[in-house]
């Protein structure tokens, strides 16, 4: 015969650490799990690695009255080699998706960052190019995004980066719509080993 002993315990105000929850008068942590489930652990401990790594680029981008997803938008439209893209391309390839590109792009054409064009052939389409001025930025921030991205994850050696890389595919692949899956880059071959 097998007995299991389950244990309710009302979580409200009992701080969280490390998958454990940890109560004010015992310094151990309870056995009681938090999550519901492996894959909700695995999902808000991505959120929590996100919220804490994303601080990193919100201090960066600040000091250049952009954004990351405007700062993401400027690096796709310079390293574009068709020419300027249209917006429904430009939002298929962004980091996340763009809830309102016509103000992230409005935004970003006040600041002489880009210009947008619309289409002889089809009024409804409108096509974005990277300034000059964007250009600059985008070079003129080069260092320090690289400096972020080592200050994001540079603690962790590059074998572990790619399996992360891989895994995080492997998580978004079944979400992703084919438009998105095939603009996205896979460049982790052309990092050194």
């Amino acid at each position: 015969m097998i007995v299991v002993e389950t244990t309710v315990v009302k979580t409200a105000n009992i701080p969280y650490c490390c998958g454990m929850l940890h109560s004010p008068r015992h310094t151990a942590p309870s056995t009681v799990a938090v999550f519901d489930s492996l894959e909700q652990e695995a999902y808000l401990q991505l959120w929590r690695t996100y919220d804490r790594l994303r601080e990193i680029d919100d201090r960066l981008f600040q000091k250049y009255g952009i954004s990351p997803q405007q700062y993401n938008a400027l690096r796709i439209l310079r390293s574009s080699r068709s020419g300027p893209l249209s917006t429904s391309a430009l939002g298929a390839r962004l980091v996340s998706r763009a809830p309102d590109m016509t103000r992230l792009l409005d935004r970003l054409a006040e600041q002489g960052f880009v210009t947008r064009q619309r289409s002889d052939e089809n009024r409804r389409v409108v096509t974005v190019s990277i300034t000059a001025a964007g250009t600059a930025l985008v070079k003129k921030l080069a260092a320090e995004v690289h400096r972020c991205g080592r200050e994001q994850l540079g603690h962790l050696d590059k074998k572990t980066l790619r399996t992360l890389i891989g895994i995080l595919k492997q998580a978004r692949t079944p979400h992703e719509d084919a438009v998105a899956l095939d603009a996205w880059p896979d460049c982790t071959r052309g990092h050194g080993a």
